[in-house]
């Protein structure tokens, strides 16, 4: 599996239904940040967008004429039906098979069992079949497995080392037949890893179980950043100084420590008395532009700047995603890279 930095083909996202359950009350506002996504990736890479249907995409197309700056040339419609929006959770993990002497590279799709987050969430049936219709759709090889995995819980740096939680790939929800042994035996075998990082527990309201694209994310072969929070006495201190302690002790696949570099929180983000699982390690890296989530805090500078500085050729790019949030996930829970194949490694 290619780190997400590598160069893609594009980006997949699923455009979010109306009567959908993941924003209750604020769709209207949701229709917005995804053409700015599809703008902002557009520049650099195809913007792949799943839709219901053709009267869905008929809806798709007009949100999407209104916005200057989109390259329309690299947008493309697929009648990819889903349950919600989640992309990087119930789209297709990508992974490559390096060219030999006799073959090109090749692609090919692992789709996982995808179960909602611990069946929280139903209906989730076209959810779990997506990865299976864009392998299709592509034309390339599908690998299926029987485990229980969202794209959410993992991040890779592209030459063997994976980042996970134990709160969600342990959590009993998933896969309550399998060791940790077997699950790591499965994490090698489908996405070509060596090394597992395992750190403990995910921040407050965030429904996924402690998805790792919430607490830190590869940002280079050997680097992570990683969230902290200052104050003891918020309730993401304890979990978030954990992780950190694990990250120091950690070695990578050459067995080297790791390099830090620490992300701020946003503080308490609240909509209706719910505290929301605000992150800025949330944040998506595609071709030319890093989508940073921004709520209007004094330390979005701070994170911006820090992500500048991981990914100093590329644009990064601050929303605001407080009304993204309600949904409780950011722009790395709603997209999905499709690796370029034959481009060279950065």
């Amino acid at each position: 599996m290619p780190a997400e930095w590598e160069p893609h083909d594009g980006t997949w996202l699923s455009w979010p239904r109306s009567e959908g359950i993941s924003f209750p009350g604020m769709y209207d506002v949701v229709p917005e940040i995804w053409t700015r996504m599809v703008t902002e990736l557009s520049v650099g890479e195809h913007v792949y967008l799943n839709v219901l249907d053709d009267d869905d995409a008929e809806v798709v197309r007009g949100h999407l004429a209104r916005v200057p700056g989109l390259r329309p040339d690299r947008v493309v419609l697929h009648r990819v039906p889903t349950d919600e929006c989640w992309c990087r959770d119930h789209g297709p993990i990508f992974v490559v098979r390096a060219p030999s002497n006799d073959a090109p590279a090749t692609l090919a799709v692992v789709d996982w069992r995808y179960n909602a987050w611990g069946g929280k969430y139903p209906p989730f049936a076209r959810d779990d079949r997506v990865p299976e219709r864009i392998a299709t759709l592509l034309g390339v090889e599908r690998f299926a497995s029987t485990m229980v995995l969202e794209g959410g819980s993992i991040d890779v740096n592209g030459h063997g080392a994976l980042l996970t939680t134990e709160a969600c790939l342990l959590n009993p929800n998933r896969n309550p037949t399998l060791s940790r042994a077997e699950i790591e035996t499965r994490l090698r075998n489908y996405l070509g890893v060596r090394t597992i990082i395992w750190l403990g527990d995910g921040i407050v309201g965030d429904d996924t179980d402690g998805h790792i694209d919430d607490l830190t994310r590869f940002v280079g072969r050997r680097t992570v950043a990683t969230v902290v929070e200052d104050d003891p006495a918020d309730a993401n201190y304890a979990a978030l100084a954990d992780n950190l302690v694990r990250l120091r002790a950690a070695r990578d696949q050459d067995g080297e420590p790791l390099e830090i570099v620490t992300l701020p929180t946003p503080g308490v983000v609240v909509h209706d008395g719910e505290r929301l699982p605000a992150s800025y390690a949330n944040f998506y890296v595609g071709n030319e532009a890093v989508l940073v989530p921004t709520f209007a805090h004094a330390n979005d500078a701070v994170a911006l700047d820090t992500l500048q500085r991981c990914f100093p050729t590329r644009r990064i790019v601050g929303i605001d995603s407080r009304e993204l949030l309600w949904g409780l996930g950011a722009f790395h829970c709603v997209t999905q890279q499709q690796p370029a194949i034959g481009s060279a490694r950065e």
